[in-house]
């Protein structure tokens, strides 16, 4: 069951990660080659995907044994966990050839995660981008840090180390608060000019070295519309496998309405007082639209909405 009342997509995974297991190669080898083991695959990022027996759609598993073909060594292997008794892997596979039309023909689709997330069940959309997150990482970090020397990867997937220097290195997670600012009966939200035209969200930010939770929230919630913030409270969080990003989400009271973009980060900022929050949610606003329930932005917009 969740830890607490609200989760949101991407969160839930599972899995008995395991990590106690991870360095016993031995024990790894035994659970690939499994019967009972399964793996799943995902290319250039995506999912496989198949139909569910309830009509519906699910992350389509492979046997494990399939795991060394498909991944063509440990390079683009995961050892995810265990369900109940049963290891799952995740296999990542690149290139501009969609192997649902070759190797894997008939066993499923590739699928956008963010565009399938809602439909999955949402243990297996945590599932999914906690193998997206993990070989986004192990892509990008390729090469020792302390040498500059390639890495190879051991414990399951789970680590990198050097062969020259034995440097470690580990995941990557990013912290960003994302914040929905309100004063009295009204919250705020902002635009970018980059998004689609009418589209309102949370204002977010990467939290700083020697920075709290709250203070980054308050920097910038200052730095991009010029507000003060005054009391800073948690809502939830969310893994965000964009690369790798974990969500803190907030609502923040602030101590004035004098809002101001900064036109660097947003170019416009607008006030929705708690009716028109609501409708804003369902979709009544014409030309105005907020982000869909896969985005905490959403989630924090509707908990302050539902307070009222």
């Amino acid at each position: 069951m969740p830890l607490t009342a609200f989760q949101n997509t991407f969160a839930g995974n599972p899995l008995d990660r395991c990590s106690e297991r991870r360095g016993d190669t031995a024990w790894l080898g035994e659970m690939q080659t499994s019967p009972d083991s399964l793996t799943i695959v995902l290319w250039n990022g995506k999912p496989l995907i198949e139909k569910s027996p309830e009509g519906g759609v699910q992350l389509a598993y492979l046997p494990a044994t399939m795991s060394d073909e498909l991944a063509g060594g440990i390079e683009r292997l995961l050892f995810m966990g265990l369900w109940k008794e049963t290891a799952v892997f995740a296999v990542d596979i690149e290139g501009g050839l969609d192997p649902a039309e070759g190797t894997l023909q008939g066993l499923g689709a590739f699928e956008d995660l963010r565009a399938m997330a809602l439909r999955l069940p949402g243990a297996e959309a945590a599932m999914a981008a906690t193998a997206k997150s993990m070989f986004e990482w192990r892509r990008r970090h390729r090469h020792c840090a302390a040498c500059g020397e390639p890495s190879v990867v051991v414990d399951g997937g789970w680590k990198r180390q050097c062969p020259t220097c034995k440097a470690e290195h580990f995941p990557r997670t990013d912290p960003v608060v994302i914040m929905l600012p309100y004063l009295g009966d009204r919250c705020m939200m902002g635009r970018q000019e980059a998004w689609p035209p009418g589209m309102f969200s949370a204002l977010a930010g990467f939290v700083e070295p020697g920075e709290s939770i709250e203070e980054a929230c308050a920097r910038e919630l200052a730095e991009e519309a010029a507000l003060k913030a005054v009391k800073v409270r948690y809502h939830s969080t969310q893994p965000w496998p964009y690369p790798s990003s974990l969500m803190i989400g907030l609502i923040a009271e602030v101590e004035d309405d004098q809002a101001a973009p900064d036109q660097t980060e947003l170019s416009e900022v607008r006030w929705f007082t708690r009716d028109e929050a609501r409708d804003l949610l369902a979709g009544k606003i014409e030309g105005v639209f907020a982000p869909g329930p896969l985005a905490i932005a959403h989630q924090l917009l509707k908990a302050w909405v539902e307070e009222g």
